[in-house]
């Protein structure tokens, strides 16, 4: 299949560009850089998302269109920084839908990334696809997000809701390793809030999957089947590697005064549960925390 992928340079973009090639799919990355590592496994163009143009003609030629872009959210949620979050989701979705939704194009299945952020900060309640989205700035950027993808007439859209995804070679899991391998890792806020974690693995496996199940359409959520507290996953992680686990947990105000609003990323609680995943009958191979970060940070 012929597949476009935009976001195919970052973190998840070139695992999946790679994951992909192996599968025997032939690929076309846009950036928006010229710079960087050369991609062996597909051809790149460089190009603004945001920006219409000549990128919305190669990419209707396409089969099927992953769309990745989007700015990194781990920042100071500033006026400026809040604009950019959004555009860089928002504004290129849309130059995509509007593209595929031309009557040349030949793209019959649309991925698009969006967020567990969609559903704002749940407790202790357990949400799926069919739970409402919430009312915070995460959510209102997830909903603008997903409302663009569905305008795509044309082709099966289907809207990718990402977990927290636990890699090696980047996201969040690189930023928490320096303290914890330090041993002093510690819980954040009360440790109590939930945390929809996915192996990077399964992530790229189930967008493979997603991509060859022509039944699935909507919103999915792509996190594993079960979700852990803070606390749980701050004292696995302490375990993986083999480190002391007695720091108290860092309070909520003192994240709040650090960070801002940015802190709502570590103390907003989602109990996700894949619900479509599970019922289409994908397997994760990274069901327990334990197991999954045995594999990402575990010393053989």
């Amino acid at each position: 299949m012929k597949i476009f992928i935009t976001g195919g340079t970052g973190f998840v973009g070139r695992q999946l560009t790679a994951r992909l090639a192996k599968l025997g799919h032939r690929l076309t990355v846009l950036s928006r850089s010229a710079k960087g590592p050369p991609l062996p496994d597909a051809k790149k163009i460089v190009a603004d998302p945001c920006s219409a143009g000549e990128w919305q003609q190669i990419m209707k030629s396409h089969e099927a269109v992953i769309n990745l872009a989007g700015s990194s959210i781990f920042c100071r949620w500033s006026e400026r920084n809040r604009q950019q979050i959004i555009n860089s989701r928002v504004i290129t979705t849309r130059n995509i839908a509007t593209a595929l939704s031309e009557s040349d194009s030949k793209v019959h299945t649309l991925i698009n990334a969006s967020a567990i952020g969609y559903y704002g900060d749940t407790g202790e309640t357990e949400v799926t696809e069919k739970s409402p989205s919430g009312s915070d700035f995460l959510a209102e950027v997830a909903r603008r997000w997903e409302a663009e993808a569905v305008k795509c007439s044309s082709a099966r859209v289907v809207c990718c809701r990402f977990g927290v995804v636990l890699g090696r070679s980047g996201g969040p899991l690189a930023r928490m390793l320096p303290a914890f391998r330090a041993g002093l890792g510690s819980p954040l806020g009360s440790g109590r809030q939930w945390f929809p974690w996915i192996h990077i693995d399964d992530l790229i496996r189930a967008i493979c999957f997603i991509l060859d199940q022509k039944a699935l359409a909507g919103p999915i959520n792509l996190t594993a089947p079960k979700p852990v507290t803070n606390r749980q996953f701050s004292i696995s992680l302490a375990r993986a590697l083999k480190r002391p686990f007695f720091i108290p947990p860092l309070p909520s105000f003192m994240l709040k005064l650090l960070l801002g609003e940015t802190a709502s990323l570590v103390l907003n609680s989602n109990k996700v549960r894949p619900a479509v995943l599970e019922k289409s009958g994908f397997i994760f191979k990274f069901g327990e925390i334990d197991s999954a970060l045995a594999d990402l940070v575990g010393r053989k």
